[in-house]
């Protein structure tokens, strides 16, 4: 899972990547039946199905209102692409992945062009990353930000995707591009999120807290991401209390934002505090890797306290969670690795699948969470050739994790040593 924010007023930006890989599973399914999974069949005529939004919402009238405007005037690029960004606000603002597909059928007189006009293009390339890829999306990053140097959500979103390919000289500079153009929080943001992954968390931290204390006007969704990253950086500081402050401070801005639902729910899960994970998810579970989360908040409460409801709601969340994965692979759609390895590996006890689909992944995409399931499958899979890449990298780059680095320890370690005994010989 990635973050970003629309950094621009909502009439002229689109809304900026957040590359959650499972959020974006309708995109597919617009090219594909999604009668593949298997079907859903309630116990009972009490079980809710589906809650449709109100027709009285005011974004569904908006959302109906442009739908016919562009019904009337399909070739209307402007009106399109002004379609296609409400869609995928409303996607993360709602949780609701189907919203991402809405939003690319939208654009689809224009979306297999070469060069389509420059506000296509950048929407394209954030729902194009949001689906892996990458390659594509940076070409249409790369026209944008030719054409239109002063592009500020072009040039977030290119950092955005650089990041997450772990290409951070690259996303340093596309983030300095953004700091003439954006404001301060949103330049520091940028510039922080590549420096914490890096070897400079405690000074990236710093800055960014300073730098959010000083912005008080600005626009919520903005801090809810800023207040997000700095969670996650006191997270893989080990610093508990003052990451959940910070989570529970962004769900007040943004009580339904997919990627910070997935941050706070992880978070609370090595935090041992499942019922407060499960409660947090129970209504989000159309979202992939929202329903992962759940079925393992599930098991953690079950190896606790054991109940029979409790059983039957983590075997119906481990069959749902199979069918969509099943239904990806038939689509030839390899978006879910991560979650899949995650499943695989504590959902389901198998090591060698989960370290071969972490694999993968990390072949295409390096952000913390893919290296803390690498490592986990590579522990359980007792491989540690497996992880030496990984770790050479880890190495490299001076990634700092609280959650990470004993797993590190204990992969680097000689075959039959123990943590205690590398620790004191490593003493002067």
């Amino acid at each position: 899972m990635h973050k970003t924010r629309s950094i621009l007023p909502a009439s002229t930006a689109v809304m900026a990547p957040f590359l959650m890989a499972a959020a974006f599973a309708a995109i597919v399914a617009l090219q594909a039946p999604p009668a593949l999974a298997a079907p859903y069949l309630p116990r009972s005529g009490a079980d809710v199905i589906e809650t449709l939004p109100r027709r009285a919402d005011p974004q569904q009238q908006e959302l109906r209102r442009m739908r016919l405007q562009l019904a009337a005037a399909p070739a209307d690029v402007q009106l399109a692409a002004a379609l296609a960004q409400r869609y995928i606000a409303a996607g993360r603002s709602e949780a609701d992945p189907r919203y991402f597909g809405y939003a690319q059928a939208a654009l689809a007189p224009w979306w297999k062009q070469a060069a389509p006009p420059a506000a296509v293009r950048l929407l394209r390339a954030t729902l194009l990353q949001g689906t892996h890829h990458f390659a594509e999306a940076m070409t249409d990053l790369d026209a944008v930000t030719a054409a239109e140097p002063a592009n500020a959500q072009a040039w977030l979103t290119r950092a955005t995707v650089q990041t997450v390919l772990g290409q951070y000289a690259a996303a340093t500079a596309s983030c300095a591009r953004l700091s003439a153009l954006a404001g301060e929080l949103a330049s520091i943001t940028c510039l922080t999120n590549v420096s914490g992954l890096t070897g400079q968390l405690r000074k990236s931290e710093l800055l960014l807290a300073t730098t959010l204390q000083r912005s008080a006007g600005a626009d919520p969704a903005m801090q809810a991401w800023t207040l997000t990253q700095l969670a996650e950086m006191a997270a893989r500081r080990g610093d508990a209390r003052l990451a959940e402050a910070r989570f529970l401070a962004a769900l007040k801005l943004a009580p339904r934002d997919s990627y910070l639902l997935g941050a706070y729910a992880d978070f609370l899960l090595d935090r041992g505090q499942p019922g407060q994970a499960a409660g947090l998810l129970k209504e989000q579970r159309r979202i992939d890797g929202l329903l992962l989360r759940y079925a393992l908040a599930l098991k953690q409460s079950q190896a606790t306290l054991p109940s029979p409801a409790r059983q039957a709601a983590l075997a119906d969340a481990v069959r749902e969670l199979q069918a969509r994965f099943d239904a990806a692979s038939l689509r030839g759609d390899s978006v879910h690795q991560r979650e899949q390895a995650r499943y695989e590996l504590h959902l389901r006890g198998n090591a060698r699948a989960a370290l071969a689909l972490a694999l993968q992944n990390w072949a295409v995409q390096k952000e913390p969470a893919d290296l803390r399931i690498l490592l986990e499958a590579a522990r359980q899979a007792n491989d540690r050739a497996a992880a030496a890449p990984a770790l050479a990298w880890l190495a490299q780059t001076g990634l700092e994790d609280s959650s990470i680095q004993p797993l590190a320890v204990q992969l680097a370690m000689p075959a039959g040593a123990t943590p205690i005994a590398i620790a004191a010989r490593s003493r002067p």
